[in-house]
Formats: C-alpha cells, structure tokens, sequence
C-alpha cells in the first residue's frame, strides 16, 4: 500500500500505534480542515510509516553487496525525509491538543488526543529503534566499492602493457597498476570517513529531536490530565543510544583513517619502487 493509494481516494485504513484501525476517505486527505485536523495527524503518521519501511530495508541492506555509498546516500536523504515528516505532523498534534485544552472540550475529545499522541509516540519509538540498528551497521560494515570502478583503469594499463614488447616496461606497468588501485582506495577510504561523519551527526541531532518530542508529548498531554506510557525510559533510552552510536561511529572513523593513512604510506613506497624501475629500465 503506497501514498498513491491514499490520493486516488479510495478506503483505506491505517494501523495505530496501539494495534487499532483508523478509517481513512478522501476528504480527510484533500481537504483537511480545522474541524478534521486530526484525520490530517494520522494521514501524517501513515506517511511516517510508509518512509519508515523503507528506510528499515535500506538498513538491512547495510553490511550486504549491495551496501554501496550510493545506497548511504539515498538511507540519509530517507532520514531526512522522515525527520521532516516528524516535525509537521508533531506540529499539528502540538496544536490539536493545544487548541482542545483551551476550548470547552469534552473529555472524549482530549482521550482522542492522547490516542493521536500515543500513536504518534508508536512511531517515533519504531524511528528510534530504526536509527539505532542503524547507527550499528554503518559503524561495523564498510560500503563496498564497484569492482568495475577498481578495475577500469587497471585494465586500460593492461592493455597498454600488453602491447609493450619490452618486460620491462611491463613491469613499469604493472606497478602503476598497483598504484592506481590504491589511489582508488585512499580516495574510496576518505569517502567513507566523510559518509560516517555525516550519519553520526544526523543521527545525533535526529535522536535529541525525538527526545525532545517525547518530553513534548509527555507534557501536553499531561496537562490535559492524560498520561502517556514510558515517556521516561524513551528519554533514557535514547539518550543511551546516541552515546553508544557516537562511540561505535567515532572508533569507526578512527580505525577508517588509520587504514588510509597505511595506503597512503604504501602508495609512496609503490611510488620509489616505480621511480627505480623506471631509472633501471632506462640506464
């Protein structure tokens, strides 16, 4: 089921955070008005679900042959995606919920409220345990790198060398060979620094976002005289996991540039030997 679906103005229904059913129509969605913005809340959950899913397959696909830095750069922009889908549809509840304490509303009105609020805080829990798994896999697994793209210059010198009726200017070959494939590794290695510098900073900043939605939530509805459940171990938990997924993607980082820099050493060695060779072949 796609968003597709929900503007070609068929039923539809949408799973609440508490395993309940909500009806969705057409009007709900193409003319959400004051009286209806809580229908306009849950179509906002419903795509925060629809992103989610697929931001947890781009997650499964971290550590497996298809983990490119392609693909890290379409599961941040998906994060992105999410995060602002956050930020509008918790605008909306904030002001539903506000907009019900202050007028003469009845008690089943603020109940709904909490149900929003409490649907709400369903999905921000299935982001959090998402960006979590996350943090994890783009710390232990590194992208894999196109073997097409290591090899296309190699092979152009392959060529070349295998034309060269001198062994050695093979050789010489042969060694800028090796060079080019560790340029192609330093250069492949900085990438991947810079990718997971990048998701540990989003991922920070999107983990305290949520915290300070749950307090949010938690307060408004409070003072609305309803409660919503394990507010506080959401906060302790997500606070847990953005120092945890700071730590695993900092030593990642670390041990990333402690590899570069061996290739560099390795590509000025590679380099002497190449000189020699040359200085050899040429005396």
């Amino acid at each position: 089921m796609s968003f597709e679906d929900l503007e070609s103005g068929s039923s539809l229904y949408v799973q609440g955070g508490s395993g309940s059913w909500e009806r969705l129509t057409k009007q709900a969605i193409t003319n959400p008005s004051a009286s209806d913005n809580r229908q306009s809340i849950v179509v906002g959950v419903f795509q925060i679900n629809t992103a989610l899913t697929n931001f947890q397959r781009l997650v499964n696909t971290l550590g497996t042959p298809k983990d490119t830095l392609q693909l890290r750069h379409k599961l941040h922009s998906t994060r992105q995606q999410i995060g602002e889908l956050i930020k509008e549809t918790s605008a909306k509840l904030k002001k539903a919920i506000v907009s019900t304490r202050h007028s003469q509303s009845s008690v089943t009105k603020k109940i709904a409220d909490a149900k929003l609020a409490k649907d709400f805080q369903s999905v921000l829990k299935k982001f959090q345990k998402a960006q979590q798994l996350a943090a994890q896999r783009e710390a232990a697994y590194t992208p894999f790198i196109s073997q097409e793209i290591i090899s296309s210059r190699s092979t152009e010198i392959q060529i070349s060398s295998s034309i060269s009726p001198e062994s050695g200017s093979i050789l010489v070959e042969s060694k800028r060979q090796d060079m080019v494939q560790l340029e192609h590794e330093i250069v492949f290695n900085e990438a991947i620094i810079e990718e997971r510098e990048q998701g540990m900073i989003e991922i920070q900043q999107q983990i305290g976002e949520l915290n300070e939605m749950f307090k949010d939530l938690a307060l408004l509805v409070h003072e609305q005289g309803i409660m919503l459940d394990d507010i506080s171990s959401n906060i302790e938990s997500s606070h847990d996991a953005t120092a945890q997924a700071a730590k695993q993607l900092t030593k990642a980082s670390k041990i990333q540039q402690c590899n570069s820099s061996m290739s560099c050493l390795l590509l000025v060695i590679f380099g002497v030997i190449l000189l020699i060779i040359i200085v050899l072949v040429l005396a």
